[in-house]
């Protein structure tokens, strides 16, 4: 007999205000950054590239049929580097995958009844560089634009620029346009947020965050990127994997992270309106208009999630499956 499957459940980075793990950003409540601050270097002699291990387990109680699309794998093609890859699903069920609309390779398998568990696992290369900077970086006026580009400067779910415009012209229109006035979008949110586990929910809005002065990483990024869209910054959303390299690791757990990319000049340039600094290890997932079209997992059907576990470590030792046996390559 057929069972009609539910509206989808989207978890969402951040989305999910029950499960502090899912909140995103993992970093406990800190003061404000100052502008972009560069990264504390040890003083040993590295290599240009770092090995990371990144990965994550989700489970589920699977009632009755349902179907899941799935994102969190890192992302080929640029850096990092996939040098070893393994997904494995409990009860075994086949996984395909396709590239949606914004280049993300998602992946879409049909969870087994009962208790049901996802599990991916990757070692990945990445430059032993903070993020890139160019202070000179210029705005492109909007009929300038690359049009593939120009999408980006339109309202979306989450990131309501046109609702903000207002306040981000009484904000920043007195900025340098082009990297000072990206920057010190940043450093405003950096400072106007307070980081607090369980503040928001997949329905909390960039509007919602900056009314209430408060949210998760999802949330600096989406206020960060409506205030970008309204001063004509092309700006979208990236979540991933980002590893305490160079810096304190808080009392947390290991969590997902969200930051956003804006267009100056003539490439896309990494923000952290979170951190409000230059990281070194981002390992990329997904880019979009905002955290809607990157969500980590989305189900249609009756499946009900039950935990989260995420890693995002240097010198990653080798991989272990279910069993604690080493693993042998990625499947796929």
């Amino acid at each position: 007999m057929l069972v009609p499957l539910r509206l989808p459940c989207i978890f969402t980075k951040c989305s999910v205000s029950e499960v502090r793990r899912a909140d995103c950003g993992r970093q406990p409540e800190a003061e404000q950054q100052p502008a972009g601050e560069a990264l504390g270097r040890d003083t040993r002699t590295v290599s240009p590239n770092l090995r990371l291990r990144v990965g994550c387990v989700f489970t589920f109680d699977v009632p009755g049929p349902s179907f899941a699309l799935i994102q969190v794998a890192a992302r080929r093609g640029e850096s990092p580097r996939v040098l070893e890859e393994t997904w494995q699903l409990q009860p075994e069920a086949e996984i395909t995958s396709f590239t949606d609309l914004y280049g993300n390779l998602n992946r879409r398998a049909v969870l087994g009844l009962g208790p049901a568990r996802l599990r991916y696992d990757a070692q990945v290369e990445v430059p032993d560089v903070a993020d890139d900077m160019a202070e000179d970086a210029g705005q492109i006026p909007v009929e300038a634009l690359p049009g593939e580009v120009t999408h980006f400067l339109l309202p979306s779910r989450y990131c309501l620029s046109d609702a903000l415009m207002g306040t981000a012209w009484e904000l920043f229109g007195t900025t340098t346009p082009g990297w000072a006035r990206a920057q010190a979008i940043s450093d405003w949110v950096n400072g106007h947020l307070a980081f607090r586990y369980g503040a928001s929910d997949r329905l909390t809005t960039a509007v919602d965050a900056f009314e209430r002065k408060e949210g998760v990483c999802r949330d600096f990024t989406h206020l960060f990127i409506t205030f970008c869209r309204a001063l004509n910054l092309p700006a979208r959303y990236v979540f991933g994997y980002l590893p305490d390299i160079y810096v304190e690791p808080p009392d947390a757990p290991m969590d997902f992270a969200a930051w956003a990319e804006v267009y100056l000049g003539d490439r896309w340039w990494t923000f952290d309106p979170r951190n409000n600094r230059r990281r070194v290890g981002r390992v990329v997932i997904g880019r979009g208009r905002d955290a809607a079209d990157v969500s980590m997992v989305t189900t249609w059907g009756p499946a009900t999630f039950k935990s989260l576990e995420v890693w995002a470590d240097l010198n990653p030792t080798k991989a272990v499956d279910f069993a604690g046996t080493p693993t042998t390559g990625p499947r796929t």
